[in-house]
């Protein structure tokens, strides 16, 4: 099999060019990502000639998947070092999150020989950084009243970066936020909380810039990302009490505002499949939308 191994800091000096040579704005493509993911996805990394591989779950082949390789170079033999590995486990090879130029390079050397489907629930919304912050236009109208009702109900509001000097009070309000969800009752989320936990122990290793909003003295909302690439700045995490009305569009509009000047795109993730979350990140109006697939050999080895 291939030597996989668990994923730690150390990898990022590796891992990241190779993310970075493959040039996607798709959240998978980003070491960050996948470091901060890494427990709830069980994770495993591996490197292949100018090629980075990953493999989620490998303990559990029922549930098995390759991320397409990232790197240059010849892909044909590495594709096929993973249909070995995959046979070894006794699993087909499984891709999972293809955009879809890697859906086509996998047809091409294998055509007719992969199964695809689409994955919505997976597909990352990408703005411009300009619409974000400027909130301009009849589309986004909706969105500068939820401010400015914000800012009228709270006229002392601030804004600041995450700093040790806040950063407790940011997990204290993530705990919070996890309460009042029922994080425990939903898988997804209880992910989401444990790689968000990631987040706040490594927030100064990994190099996140992130900022909090806060109302009548206390933390309200807050944000967190890093760059994916060099012209696209991707938010990992972004919470806010519902009770608190305008919290999110004020956290998403002041963070960029901080942090993203120097990016034209900004990429916000997927929704996970929820309807609510869909909702909300359609209102923004994406510039587009990373469509996502998943590919499952059918072939003859």
């Amino acid at each position: 099999m291939i030597p996989f191994h668990e994923m730690e800091l150390t990898d990022r000096s590796w891992m990241e060019p190779l993310f970075r040579a493959e040039y996607l704005d798709c959240e998978e493509f980003s070491f960050t990502f996948c470091y901060l993911w890494r427990k709830a996805y069980h994770y495993q990394v591996a490197r292949m000639n100018d090629y980075l591989l990953l493999i989620a779950y490998p303990q559990f082949p029922e549930r098995t998947s390759y991320l397409f390789p990232a790197g240059t170079g010849d892909l044909k033999p590495v594709i096929e070092a993973l249909l070995a590995d995959a046979s070894q486990r006794h699993i087909p090879l499984r891709f999972h999150t293809l955009t879809a130029t890697q859906r086509a390079k996998l047809e091409a050397l294998y055509p007719e020989q992969f199964a695809y489907t689409e994955m919505r629930d997976y597909a990352d919304y990408i703005y411009t950084a300009e619409s974000l912050r400027t909130l301009t236009g009849k589309k986004l109208h909706g969105k500068r009243n939820h401010i400015n009702r914000f800012m009228e109900a709270y006229p002392n509001w601030s804004y600041e970066p995450i700093t040790s000097a806040n950063i407790d009070e940011c997990r204290a309000m993530s705990k919070q936020w996890c309460l009042n969800s029922d994080c425990d009752q939903n898988d997804d989320l209880k992910k989401e909380a444990c790689a968000l936990e990631q987040a706040f122990t490594h927030f100064d290793a990994l190099g996140f810039s992130g900022g909090a909003l806060r109302a009548g003295g206390e933390i309200v909302a807050f944000s967190m990302g890093d760059p994916l690439n060099d012209d696209t700045f991707m938010v990992h995490f972004e919470k806010a009490f519902s009770e608190v009305p305008g919290a999110y569009p004020m956290i998403n509009q002041q963070f960029v505002i901080a942090n993203c000047d120097a990016y034209t795109y900004v990429n916000r993730q997927d929704d996970m499949g929820t309807e609510g979350l869909r909702k909300a990140k359609m209102s923004y109006h994406p510039f587009r939308i990373v469509e996502k697939y998943s590919a499952i050999w059918t072939g003859q080895a």
